[in-house]
């Protein structure tokens, strides 16, 4: 079968042929379909596991993933061939991915079927971005009128936090190049701060001298980061999805919140496909290539939304 492969950390993905998996016992084979790109993909080829998490060589990368129930090993009770389903394909040991015509999971993994009215691609976007702003929405606790600044808002995980946070209630401030506001706007933001005019610090704090309530910010680095907290209220909430909060900084003003890393599993993507199927959520794809371009558009930036591959 083809994959996407990378055979040491570091090294260029490239695509491969490489041995069709067989489910063992409690296992499940899916053919893919499709698979969404995450930046941690780029990570993860770079090494971000080593040391962390047991690993095979050559590495499939891919974490986000739907298709078909190919296959099932002895003892699976959750799935039957034929079923559509998505997840995350991330389970020790890494290197099963699913920048792969097939790839086997756990029955019991972040695994869960495709409502009928979900496409597959839109599914096979949506478990790590979509899951991580369900996190991050959940742990703050939003409540109706909050005022809430969104920083890299056009990016996969920014667009599932608009639609989400404007679900919940808040005056959602999202940052965008003006060309785009327009897609923040049917997205769900009151507000889109066009970062290329100017310091989003310096917009925000004279659109909104008392502040806001919450800062979810996707993409600066510490101390663009700690300037942009002091647009925020005593008592309020800041979360960085790359490790660029200092925790002792924020408790030192009642803020809550800090660094996030998503744990969200099966129950959560299953609530945000079900919102995606009402048609309350819209899963912003910025581009579909197939499977033999992904090495070129892993770890690119710009995107306004998912880019994921057709498998």
């Amino acid at each position: 079968m083809r994959a996407i492969v990378v055979r040491s950390f570091g090294a260029t993905p490239e695509l491969a042929e490489m041995p069709t998996p067989e489910p063992g016992a409690g296992a499940v084979r899916i053919q893919v379909e499709a698979a969404g790109v995450n930046p941690f993909d780029q990570k993860m080829a770079g090494g971000i596991l080593d040391g962390k998490l047991p690993h095979d060589f050559p590495m499939i990368l891919g974490v986000d993933g739907a298709g078909t129930v190919a296959s099932v090993g002895p003892g699976v009770t959750k799935f039957g061939v034929g079923d559509r389903v998505v997840g995350k394909f991330l389970v020790p040991p890494a290197g099963h991915g699913s920048f792969a015509e097939y790839s086997v999971l756990p029955e019991d993994a972040t695994l869960v079927p495709i409502p009928d009215r979900v496409p597959t691609v839109a599914a096979a976007a949506l478990p790590t971005a979509g899951i991580t702003a369900q996190d991050i929405v959940d742990a703050t606790k939003l409540e109706p009128d909050q005022k809430v600044l969104i920083v890299g808002a056009t990016g996969g995980v920014g667009s599932f936090l608009v639609q989400l946070a404007n679900i919940a209630g808040a005056h959602v401030i999202a940052t965008a190049r003006g060309a785009v506001a327009d897609q923040m706007t049917r997205l769900g933001a009151a507000e889109t701060i066009d970062y290329t005019r100017g310091p989003v610090a310096e917009q925000v704090a004279a659109a909104h001298p008392d502040g806001v309530d919450a800062l979810f910010d996707l993409v600066s680095p510490p101390e663009v980061l700690a300037e942009l907290t002091a647009l925020v209220r005593d008592g309020g909430t800041v979360y960085s999805t790359i490790w660029s909060a200092d925790p002792d900084a924020l408790r030192d003003r009642g803020i809550k919140g800090g660094n996030i890393e998503s744990s969200g599993r099966g129950p959560e993507l299953t609530r945000l496909l079900a919102r995606v199927a009402a048609g309350d959520v819209v899963v912003p794809i910025d581009v579909t290539v197939p499977l033999d371009q992904g090495p070129s558009v892993m770890g690119a930036a710009g995107a306004r939304g998912k880019t994921v591959l057709a498998i």
